[in-house]
């Protein structure tokens, strides 16, 4: 039976990893995740200090926003965050989102993970899989990401996954200014040969993104 709500039917999967809408279960999981570290407290990593948040504000901060996701979603807006779930243990999360998909056909990103499974290839992996859900499933024309200055794990992704640098701006989660490079793949330059990805599912969610659910996705 197909869920009320399609997308948590929605599965993508790589070589070692699985993509998916956490549940409540899962996103408990990965609130411990989160609790245990995701970067140098001396560092920021994300355009928005979400992990300087401390206690109960932290903690209902995360919930809300996953449950803000789902509550807010449009056809000319939304936001997909995915659990990255590594041997059934929730590890990161890896995100796509966009805003008037339908006209531009243009998708953002952005990802965690927890600590101890950093540097070990996972973060291009889970990248690689929304972008082949991003092209190959949805259509999409271009991807875009940012990377803030000393941010050189995300750097390095973009760059394996063949995105060119596409200027800077300058944004502020700790109150002064940090220079953020930002980056574009364009479908031309996206390479879904180099990597195993299998989509689940995306048939029944394609109404969630204004997408005809009689034209099959390619990546069925």
């Amino acid at each position: 039976m197909t869920h009320p709500w399609p997308l948590f039917d929605l599965r993508v999967r790589t070589a070692r990893l699985e993509l998916r809408l956490p549940s409540d279960e899962d996103l408990l999981a990965l609130l411990n995740v989160a609790h245990a570290g995701i970067h140098d407290p001396d560092t920021m990593p994300f355009g928005f200090a979400w992990t300087d948040l401390q206690g109960l504000e932290f903690d209902l901060g995360f919930l809300k926003f996953f449950w803000g996701a789902r509550a807010s979603w449009t056809l000319s807006a939304w936001q997909l965050p995915l659990a990255v779930i590594l041997r059934d243990q929730p590890i990161g999360i890896q995100e796509v989102r966009a805003s008037g998909f339908l006209e531009r056909r243009t998708v953002e990103t952005g990802s965690w993970l927890g600590s101890t499974w950093q540097r070990q290839g996972f973060g291009t992996e889970m990248r690689a899989a929304v972008l082949h859900l991003s092209f190959e499933g949805l259509g999409a024309m271009a991807a875009i990401s940012a990377a803030l200055e000393g941010n050189e794990a995300s750097r390095r992704v973009s760059e394996k996954l063949g995105y060119r640098p596409n200027g800077i701006e300058f944004v502020a989660p700790r109150g002064h200014a940090v220079k953020q490079d930002r980056y574009l793949l364009s479908r031309e330059d996206w390479r879904p040969d180099q990597w195993s990805v299998q989509i689940e599912h995306l048939e029944t969610c394609r109404g969630m993104f204004g997408l005809s659910p009689s034209t099959k996705a390619a990546a069925e």
